[in-house]
């Protein structure tokens, strides 16, 4: 098959939801996050989203920096810059569980050969409190789309990560929980699997070959 990397999203892969339905109204994922920050500010759900959307979506792309993004959502809201960033970190880390048995089996591929690498979009305080783990440290690179001010599916993101990796696309294989994240890394030529739970994943040709 010829892999030599493998490219990890973290949200819903390296990092599991205990809460993973979607918001009907508002199409956002990951509602126990948003329903832990809106009760911990005494407002409404949709209220906690119009409050955030454009300043979240600006985070998500690396438009505008953490600070302005704490300060302009925290005054949307009501409350000091340090509170309404110690309610968010605690939402991610109280709705979110680390996908263990994922990370092992990363980490039994590199000390097989492969590199390893992350690939993500996260707004900067999604990143701050599900990526500050050590363990992502023995990822590289770490491609996330705050720091990068590209997200995923825009091909200049998986460009950049096979630059990094030194890789070709057929070379890579990329592992996100989002169909139309996929369906544009296998545009590029890059062996993608969409991930649904680890039992589908371990079961995927994809991934068995690797280990032979």
């Amino acid at each position: 098959m010829g892999i030599k990397a493998i490219i990890f999203d973290v949200g819903g892969v390296l990092e599991l939801s205990k809460s993973p339905h979607i918001y009907k109204h508002k199409g956002y994922r990951d509602i126990g996050v948003h329903e832990y920050i809106s009760r911990k500010l005494g407002i409404s759900v949709d209220q906690w989203f119009d409050s955030m959307d454009t300043t979240y979506a600006k985070s998500v792309e690396g438009k505008i920096s953490k600070n302005e993004t704490i300060e302009i959502i925290a005054r949307n809201v009501g409350v000091s810059n340090k509170n309404f960033k110690k309610i968010v970190i605690n939402a991610y880390r109280k709705n979110f569980k680390q996908n263990k048995q994922l990370f092992k089996q990363a980490f039994k591929l590199k000390k097989l050969g492969y590199k390893i690498s992350i690939l993500s979009d996260q707004w900067h305080l999604s990143k701050e409190s599900l990526m500050n783990d050590k363990e992502y440290k023995r990822f590289s690179p770490v491609i996330v789309s705050c720091d990068v001010g590209i997200r995923k599916p825009n091909p200049k993101i998986y460009f950049l990560v096979l630059r990094e990796l030194n890789n070709k696309p057929s070379e890579c294989l990329f592992i996100d929980n989002q169909k139309w994240n996929v369906d544009a890394a296998r545009k590029l030529g890059i062996e993608s699997i969409l991930f649904k739970d680890n039992k589908q994943l371990f079961e995927n040709r994809l991934w068995k070959e690797l280990w032979k």
